[in-house]
């Protein structure tokens, strides 16, 4: 599905995908818990029945359920928590100095 249109440097086109059923499944996911609505959202994504699209859902909820806890076992089986943080660092241009 693409879509023309003409600007003063000649046609543009851009390129307009729907999403696969994996990724809208995922973006309900995201929305909400309920496995009904999550359907009906990754179905209206698609613009696939609702029918369609449970089975899908259902397997993805499986899935998903088995992988999303993860534990690290520490000395004599006890279990902790792992926290991972991202440092921003800011950088400014000015910072630069010269080589004098």
């Amino acid at each position: 599905m693409s879509e023309d249109w003409n600007t003063k440097y000649g046609t543009r086109r851009v390129r307009r995908d729907p999403p696969t059923l994996d990724e809208a499944i995922f973006a309900a996911i995201g929305i909400t818990d309920d496995q009904e609505a999550q359907a009906e959202i990754a179905a209206s994504l698609m613009g696939l029945p609702i029918e369609s699209v449970q089975s899908e859902v259902k397997k993805a909820g499986r899935t998903a359920a088995r992988s999303s806890t993860r534990v690290i076992a520490g000395e004599q089986g006890a279990q902790r928590s792992v926290v991972v943080e991202r440092r921003v660092i800011r950088r400014f241009g000015n910072d630069k100095r010269t080589g004098t």
